[in-house]
Formats: C-alpha cells, structure tokens, sequence
C-alpha cells in the first residue's frame, strides 16, 4: 500500500514539473512574440494577438497596450478566472511580475489555483466569491490596490454590466469585457439584473448571459473611456483611459471594430453542443427579456435588429 501511494506521489510530482517546464517555454515564446509585436506598425488591434495563457489572443493585446500607454500602477484585478489557468492576466503576472488579484465563484477553482505551482512563486491573491452588484465594491477594496489600477477584466457570464455600473470609484487604465455577440452590434441592451444570476441555469443554450458591446461603449464613454477594439473571435472588448491615447493606442468606432462572435457555444437541453451560428443563435433564446440600458425600456432577443 505504501509503495504504490508512493508512485502516485511521485508520478504527481512528475507532472506538476513538466507543467512548470511547459509553462517556461510558452513564456519564452511569448517574449519573442512580444518582441516581434513592436515592429509591427498597424492599427487594428486584434493584429497583435498571440496566446500564451489567455483564451483566445488576448496576451498579445496586453503586451501592445501596456507597452505603449503610461502605467503608474502594475496592478490588475480579474474577476471570472475560474482556476486562473487560462486568464487574460497570468501571462502579464509571470512575465512581467504584475501584482493582481482575482476572484472566482468556485471555491473549487480556487482551491486549484492555490496548490498551483506558480499561486506561491508571484504576487497574486485569490479569493472565491459570487459577484454581484450588492457586493463587487467590497470585494474589490478587499484587494489593497490603488483604485487608478492598470487593468480591470470583467468576465462572469452574467450581469457584467450591473456589475461594472457599481465601480464608478475604480479607474483602471486599461479595461476589458466580454460582451455577448449574439445581441449584435446596434442593440445597447444587457439580460435584466439578478443577483443569483447564473448562465448555464438561465437557459439551456448557454446563449442567454451579459451585454452587448453597445452597452458597454455606453456606459464607459461617460466615464471617459475610449473603446480601443476587440479581439479577432468577437468576445472581447478593450477600452482605455481617453486621456493615455496616443498616436498608437487609438479610439475606434463600434461600427469600425466590431467583430461578431465567431465560436458556437450553443447546447440543447441535456447540454450536448449544438453548433448554431450568426443570427441562428437567437431563435433559442428569441423569448427572453432584455433591457434597453439607454432608455431602460423592456424588449425581448426577438425585437433585436442588426
């Protein structure tokens, strides 16, 4: 009993080194994208993706952002990470030792992220938590950081935008939101609150969660923000600082960046995925309330237009 708990343990440990090891080479290799970006000389964003640890290209934007707008405080706050594995900052927290803190609604995931090998090696704190707009300011101060922050990601597949709407207070330099492109490019419009609100249990398609990138234009220009562009999939959205743009970091029109979702998340209702695409997306869901975040009127996805 004994000897075969300790191959186990032994084989753990193997795979917990080869983890660290495939980790240091994805860094490398991301120092050499990094540099490469610096001679690249365009001005859509999306065209300095690359992926080392983020989802889908978010790595790269980050390296261009924070390399070309002034940032008085290496400091980043995510929320949504699950284990912080695949995340839009660990890239910046283990190459650029960025100081962050994150928080997940699974204490599951960030019981994961604490036993990882790099939870102990950086300055990072976790906490697991369910997010809300009753209690996200709370959560936040719990960080320590200067409000002037350089990065805020929002990412909790739900009521992103009530969310957001709380944290008037906080002014990170460079913000990120995953907007819902299946509400299309025009529409200003976000699920109606709820505390509890959570995607998967909402509806079954997993189609029915956040904002559209509209809202948050909305809602951020008032706050002097400037959207900068989105990633290339249609999920992400950037936004800086009006005042730290420059002649390479630039504001952009929605209609000039706009990229609609491109994955095909949809499911049915024992969870098997379904494939749907472009406007296909919403006749799932085409029932459901939305709230007009401009006018605060009620409508349905149906009532959408492109």
């Amino acid at each position: 009993m004994f000897t075969t708990v300790k191959k186990i343990y032994d084989v753990m440990l193997r795979l917990l080194s080869l983890d660290r090891r495939l980790d240091e080479i994805k860094i490398n290799q991301g120092l050499i994208l990094s540099e490469l970006n610096r001679h690249k000389d365009s001005l859509v964003l999306s065209d300095y993706e690359f992926k080392v640890f983020s989802q889908w290209g978010e790595d790269g934007i980050l390296q261009f952002l924070t390399g070309n707008i002034d940032i008085r405080n290496n400091t980043f706050i995510e929320f949504g990470v699950e284990d912080f594995f695949e995340s839009n900052c660990r890239f910046l927290l283990m190459k650029d030792v960025w100081q962050g803190f994150v928080i997940d609604g699974s204490s599951r995931n960030i019981d994961r992220l604490r036993a990882s090998y790099f939870y102990w090696r950086y300055p990072l704190s976790a906490k697991a938590a369910f997010i809300t707009r009753e209690n996200v300011c709370e959560l936040l101060n719990e960080s320590g950081f200067d409000r002037d922050l350089g990065i805020l990601s929002v990412d909790i597949d739900g009521v992103d935008y009530y969310v957001l709407e709380r944290l008037q207070e906080w002014c990170p330099r460079i913000l990120i939101v995953e907007y819902n492109g299946v509400f299309g490019m025009k529409n200003p419009v976000s699920v109606p609150y709820q505390s509890d609100f959570q995607r998967t249990q909402k509806h079954h398609s997993n189609l029915y969660y956040g904002a559209s990138l509209s809202a948050f234009v909305h809602l951020l220009q008032g706050r002097g923000y400037a959207l900068v562009g989105v990633n290339s999939v249609g999920s992400n959205a950037f936004f800086v600082r009006r005042e730290l743009l420059n002649d390479v970091v630039r504001e952009v029109s929605i209609e000039g960046c706009y990229r609609a979702s491109c994955f095909r998340e949809s499911r049915d209702v024992i969870g098997r995925l379904t494939f749907l695409s472009g406007s296909g997306r919403r006749e799932p869901i085409d029932h459901l309330p939305l709230v007009d975040v401009i006018t605060g009127n009620p409508l349905y996805v149906r009532d959408l237009h492109e």
